[in-house]
């Protein structure tokens, strides 16, 4: 093991068989640890949803039930909304499979530009607003090295993500579990404590919105309320993530995703709603420095016995602790949903391929990286600010949301034969209504406040995946013109091929999915070396991507198609009297795994010599380079290095 090789496993682990059924069983979420995994988002939305949306309400607190009760029932909507998307998607891709399938690749190429957007905000709003309830604790003066401190949090759950999703949730469960524990006995006690006053609170509350609402009107008060609940529009994100990462949950998927939103549904309503109750109870003010949730429970500690100013200090550490905790958890969801959407996207083309590939722990390494990246980058420009943050996030969160439900609504409307279709389709139309409600809100009254940002970098990242898709679309053209033109090329007649000679010189071909590219370098050989090798060998490293590890009849796909292309390539030497044979294996780098395929080919043919293509372009820059993997220079070098020969042939693509 080289000294490079064995730096990584020491910090990512060690190499996982994704072949094995024991692994696909290890890495699988039971319903439990995708709640903690995924629904760590939802929950901890509650930290800083409530809290912008409250704040929202200036003066008018007496509003704070109607916004608690609203924000409840919008929970159970959109995880109901949801689940049909599960049941319809059991392989995953969530919104952007919904957008794609039901309403056409324009729609789902918006709709995963937005979802890529979400994960990165997921992870970079995340950070901040746990940062922000950590520093809570500490002198405003010390205030200036948050950022800082986020963005080495942000490297730090990046290196984490790489090891391995289930490793990163075993690493976090102990904190998700005691905000769980201490947020619940909070909420009740913060609520509970009050309850002798409702009898008074209830008329006076009704009675401040009559004068309010007879002050400046109805419907500008109705819209009032509405702009501070679409403020809070951040409280309901992560309950997309289910859906999005299905392919993630043990089997049956189905039932463990539908119960896992269960889980989130519950555990938000009850949080983000008791949070917005216990601010109007506990008669929560704005302090410099710290956030809503350090103040009222602050003041729930005290009076739960925490009196003296160590005690309810300490306490109060350990509430903000796990908080901030949970917050980290959360910002785990955005490396676990954004690889997902990018592995989705680049098998249709609409980003890098490179994006399908797993790493030797199984997880889409290149889309973690650039996930932290982007993270890294959107907290640095907006210096760590919740509520620009809470911007941008909550837009992208509800285009999602309003295309996908928008999405369900179409199906149900089509689908006239299903005998729950009218219930399902008014509970999609309610979804998009609400949904699409609160995004025609922020953009409008909060377009100037950052949402034109939210925007803008989501139309960027449409025009930059329809290049990378009308590139692709142009090679898979040409390719296909290739295969066409080796079409012509007849099988042979005899019936009896030669027998294979080990010491013999041995041609060895590396070859993919593409006829064509196989049948060039073959009839190339033989033009060229006219009688000289004596065995024609074909071998093929194919890639476990997130696609193929979807699930076990995914690799039993991936497996036979494997199979029949070089059972091609042989059954044609067989027919023109050649002797031949395959090697085939699998794995997650096709680089290693055509070296250790070319080593033992070289054990059993001594006098072998490597071929394979490589794809010219007319007009090579480095856009096309970081869509088209260098494989055949960086195997060439592999290959050269461990002192066998490899031949490269150029083979030119055009229309």
């Amino acid at each position: 093991m080289s000294f490079f090789r064995g730096v990584r496993q020491a910090v990512f682990g060690a190499p996982l068989d994704p072949l094995s059924n024991k692994t696909r069983h290890s890495i699988a979420l039971v319903a439990f640890f995708a709640w903690v995994g995924l629904g760590a988002d939802g929950i901890s939305s509650s930290c800083y949803g409530p809290e912008e949306a409250f704040r929202a309400l200036g003066s008018h607190t007496h509003l704070g039930p109607y916004l608690a009760l609203a924000t409840v029932v919008t929970v159970f909507v959109i995880a109901l909304a949801y689940n049909q998307v599960i049941e319809l998607f059991p392989t995953g891709g969530g919104g952007y499979r919904v957008a794609t399938r039901l309403l056409g690749p324009t729609a789902g190429v918006v709709t995963g530009a937005a979802l890529l957007v979400d994960y990165v905000l997921t992870i970079a709003i995340s950070v901040a607003a746990g940062v922000d309830a950590l520093f809570s604790l500490l002198p405003v003066a010390l205030h200036e090295y948050k950022l800082a401190a986020g963005l080495a949090i942000v490297v730090v759950l990046m290196l984490l993500n790489l090891r391995g999703m289930k490793e990163a949730i075993k690493v976090l469960l102990p904190v998700f579990l005691g905000f769980i524990a201490t947020h619940a006995v909070l909420i009740a006690y913060g609520i509970l404590a009050h309850a002798g006053e409702f009898g008074r609170l209830i008329p006076e509350m009704a009675a401040d919105t009559r004068a309010l609402g007879n002050a400046i009107g109805w419907a500008p008060m109705a819209a009032f309320l509405l702009l501070a609940y679409a403020q809070g529009g951040g409280t309901y994100t992560g309950l997309e993530a289910v859906s999005n990462n299905v392919n993630m949950l043990a089997e049956p998927r189905e039932h463990t995703g539908k119960l896992t939103m269960l889980f989130m549904a519950l555990s938000l309503a009850f949080t983000a709603g008791g949070i917005i109750l216990v601010y109007l109870l506990w008669n929560v003010t704005p302090v410099e420095g710290r956030t809503y949730n350090a103040i009222a429970f602050g003041a729930v500690l005290h009076q739960m016995g925490f009196d003296t100013p160590a005690a309810n200090q300490w306490a109060l550490l350990v509430v903000l602790g796990l908080e901030a905790g949970l917050l980290f958890v959360a910002a785990n969801t955005g490396f676990l949903g954004g690889p997902a959407v990018l592995s989705n996207m680049a098998a249709d083309s609409w980003v890098p391929h490179k994006f399908r590939y797993l790493s030797t722990r199984l997880v889409t390494e290149n889309g973690i990286v650039v996930m932290g990246l982007a993270a890294f980058a959107i907290l640095w420009w907006t210096a760590g600010s919740v509520t620009l943050l809470v911007v941008l996030y909550s837009i992208s969160v509800f285009l999602t949301f309003s295309v996908s439900l928008l999405g369900l609504v179409t199906y149900w409307f089509r689908k006239r034969e299903s005998k729950s279709r009218f219930g399902r389709l008014l509970l999609s139309l309610l979804g998009f209504i609400v949904c699409a409600g609160i995004l025609s809100l922020l953009a409008v009254e909060r377009f100037d406040q950052g949402g034109w940002v939210a925007f803008a970098i989501i139309g960027a990242i449409v025009l930059l995946c329809v290049a990378v898709r009308r590139h692709y679309e142009w090679t898979k053209a040409a390719l296909q013109h290739i295969d066409e033109q080796f079409e012509g090329v007849p099988f042979g007649s005899v019936a009896e091929p030669s027998p294979l000679v080990p010491e013999a010189p041995t041609a060895v071909f590396l070859v993919g999915s593409s006829r064509g590219g196989g049948l060039h370098a073959l009839l190339w050989v033989q033009r060229m070396f006219p009688g000289h090798f004596r065995n024609f060998v074909f071998i093929n490293s194919r890639t476990v991507d997130a696609r193929s590890y979807g699930g076990a009849e995914d690799m039993e796909a991936m497996q036979t198609e494997a199979n029949v292309a070089l059972k091609y390539f042989v059954n044609f030497c067989h027919s023109n009297g050649l002797a031949a044979k395959s090697y085939l294996s699998f794995g997650t780098d096709p680089i290693d795994g055509f070296a250790e395929l070319a080593a033992q080919v070289r054990a059993d043919f001594p006098n072998s010599i490597f071929f394979t293509s490589k794809l010219i372009f007319e007009k090579d820059n480095w856009f096309i380079s970081l869509l088209h993997n260098q494989a055949a220079l960086v195997l060439q070098e592999r290959l050269h290095a461990a002192g066998l020969q490899m031949v490269i042939l150029p083979m030119k693509v055009e229309v």
